[in-house]
C-alpha cells in the first residue's frame, strides 16, 4: 500500500522522501503515484486547526487519516522512516510520570515496549522507565550502528542508575538530554552530574532542557533554574512552555534566545582563571 503522509509543519525529525509532503495541499502530479491512503501527522496541538484543513484538502487524492500524539490517540508500533526520518527511533512510548504540562501520560498510560528497531537517536518519552532487559537491548543495537548515538528524547535524572552510566560511557553518545522540569528534577539532575564525574563527559555532551515560561514563572526564577543547571555540570536549554493555541509571549521568545544555543549559553559563564604556574 502507497501511503502519502502529509506533515503541518517541517522539522529535523520529518521524512524526506517522495511520499513526504509539508504544510502544503496536494498537486496534480500526485494523481499519477498510485497513492491508496493520506496519513496527516500532527505532533503539536497548536498544529491541529491546519492539520485538518490539510485533511480536507487531501481527501480528493485518497482516504485520509489524522494521527499524531496531537491528536490524543496511543502511538502505534514505530515503524523505521514513516513518520520519522531515517535514524530516529522509538523504543517505547508512555512514562509513568503524571507532570502537569505533559499529555504523554495522559495519551499513552503506563510504559509500552516495541521490537527494537535500527537507528540513532532515541526519541523515547521515558527510555529509563522500561525494563532492565528492554533499556540493555537498546543499548546493544545503539552499539551497532555506524555513528555514534544521541538521546533526544530525554533521560530521567531520578531514574539513571550506575550500570546505565557504565554503558552510556561505554556508547560514547554525542548527546545525553535531561531535563529540569519540576523543583523535585534539581537534586535528581545534581545527582546525576556527579554519577558522570570523571566519564570524559563535557557540558557539550551533557546537556538539560529546562522548562520556563509556564504560567507564573518569572524571568529571575528560570535564570536561576537555568544557571543550577549548569553548576549541575549539564549545558541548560531554556524550553520555552506553550499553551494550547502555540502562541508565545515575545518577551519569554527573547529571554530564551541566549539559553539556546551552546556559544550564547557559555557566555553567561565566565571561564575558570588558570593557577599561576610558580617557578
Amino acid at each position: 500500500m502507497k501511503i502519502a503522509r502529509v506533515f503541518p509543519r517541517k522539522t529535523k525529525a520529518t521524512p524526506v522522501d517522495e511520499l513526504a509532503f509539508y504544510d502544503v495541499p496536494p498537486r496534480i502530479l500526485v494523481d499519477d503515484m498510485g497513492i491508496d491512503e493520506v496519513h496527516v501527522s500532527v505532533a503539536f496541538t497548536y498544529d491541529m486547526k491546519r492539520a485538518e484543513e490539510l485533511a480536507f484538502q487531501w481527501e480528493v487524492v485518497a482516504p485520509v487519516k489524522i494521527g499524531g500524539p496531537a491528536t490524543g490517540q496511543p502511538g502505534e508500533q514505530f515503524e523505521v522512516g514513516r513518520y520519522l526520518a531515517p535514524g530516529y527511533v522509538i523504543t517505547s512510548r508512555g512514562c509513568p510520570n503524571t507532570c502537569w504540562f505533559c499529555e504523554v501520560w495522559k495519551r499513552e498510560p503506563g510504559v509500552r515496549e516495541f521490537a527494537i528497531r535500527p537507528g540513532t537517536n532515541v526519541l523515547d518519552d521515558n527510555l529509563l522507565a522500561c525494563s532492565k532487559a528492554h533499556i540493555r537491548a537498546v543499548f546493544d543495537m545503539l552499539e551497532g550502528q555506524p555513528t555514534r548515538p544521541i538521546f533526544s528524547g530525554g533521560l530521567e535524572a531520578a531514574r539513571l542508575e550506575s550500570w546505565h552510566v557504565e554503558r552510556l560511557v561505554s556508547l560514547r553518545p554525542q548527546f545525553l538530554f535531561f531535563a529540569y522540569d519540576t523543583p523535585n528534577d534539581l537534586d535528581p539532575l545534581f545527582e546525576a552530574g556527579r554519577m558522570f564525574e570523571g566519564s570524559g563527559f563535557t557540558r557539550e555532551r551533557l546537556r538539560a532542557y529546562v522548562l520556563v515560561g509556564y504560567p507564573d514563572d518569572t524571568f529571575e526564577d528560570a535564570e536561576i533554574r537555568l544557571r543550577n543547571t549548569w553548576a549541575a555540570g549539564f549545558m541548560p536549554f531554556a524550553m520555552l512552555w506553550r499553551p494550547e493555541n502555540g502562541r508565545r509571549s515575545l518577551d519569554w521568545a527573547r529571554f530564551c534566545k541566549p539559553w539556546i544555543r551552546p556559544a550564547l549559553v557559555k557566555q553567561h559563564f565566565p571561564a575558570p582563571v588558570a593557577a599561576a604556574v610558580m617557578d
